[in-house]
């Protein structure tokens, strides 16, 4: 069922799940854990709803243990810790901002000293801004979109390499915005395009420390970002280009962060995952 079908509120960056209609699907039911992440720690920016929250829930109901990372929507970030508390694991959220090399690295901090180690880093937190020409991009945005979209994701990895083990993961989320482009979105595709050269080349860095890195790249997807991005008439029909003509729910993005995260994977970094509703990007 496409999203025009409900109604759709616009609302503010960074924007709320909790103030969404309808609500994304976060909570696969079919998903019955069979233990593929017993005992790991993970820590998850932009967590606190939307795909970030989809993951969370996924991983606990493997075994992981969560650090949410998000920016200032607490009634979403405590929603999420409850899901991930309900699948019997430990979940600490954290205020504040990625784009910040300190808070970055206090994280980190403070999930060492709450769980003692540090397994899965998802790099996830993403913002857009769309401008229907460059000229209308300022360099107050410009440097805001890269802070948030690919230097945190440098510093996140900075702070957590020296904790991850042989056998760890980094997963960063791209975009198909990123393979195909976007008119309205030249920053953000742009940060997104150096998502995936981030993944490719911080692969082959670390492949001799047995610590995989690899992406996802979703299509449209119906998460917060989006009422908070476009305007209405834009919102109701998010998802219609696609094959499948329809938007993806966060639930249906989560399996691919965790196969990347498992033992599954093991034999793949490096890589890019495309849960976009069909669009076929060569990439």
């Amino acid at each position: 069922m496409g999203i025009h079908q409900q109604p759709a509120h616009h609302q503010s960056q960074p924007g709320l799940e909790s103030r969404m209609q309808p609500r994304p699907k976060s909570d696969a039911p079919q998903h019955r854990g069979t233990g593929k992440l017993l005992g790991k720690v993970a820590v998850i920016t932009g967590g606190d709803s939307g795909i970030g929250r989809a993951i969370a829930i996924s991983y606990a109901r493997e075994g992981a243990d969560v650090v949410v990372l998000y920016l200032n929507e607490h009634q979403d970030a405590q929603e999420t810790a409850d899901l991930v508390m309900k699948e019997g694991r430990r979940c600490m959220v954290l205020a504040g901002d990625v784009g910040t090399a300190a808070f970055c690295a206090d994280s980190v901090r403070r999930c060492l000293s709450e769980f003692g180690h540090l397994d899965i880093l998802v790099n996830n937190a993403a913002e857009q801004h769309p401008q229907a020409d460059i000229t209308g991009i300022t360099p107050e945005q410009l440097e805001r979109t890269f802070r948030t979209n690919i230097f945190s994701f440098f510093y996140m990895t900075q702070a957590a390499l020296p904790h991850l083990p042989d056998g760890g993961a980094i997963i960063n989320t791209a975009s198909v915005t990123a393979y195909k482009g976007s008119a309205d979105l030249l920053d953000y595709s742009s940060t997104k395009g150096a998502i995936v050269s981030f993944t490719r080349s911080l692969s082959q860095s670390l492949a001799p420390k047995g610590i995989r890195v690899n992406a996802v790249a979703p299509g449209p997807i119906w998460t917060p970002l989006i009422p908070s991005t476009f305007p209405t008439d834009k919102v109701e029909t998010f998802g219609d280009s696609v094959p499948l003509k329809r938007a993806g729910q966060p639930e249906e993005v989560a399996p691919c962060y965790l196969f990347l995260a498992s033992r599954d994977s093991s034999y793949m970094t490096g890589q890019v995952l495309h849960p976009n509703g069909g669009t076929v990007i060569n990439g």
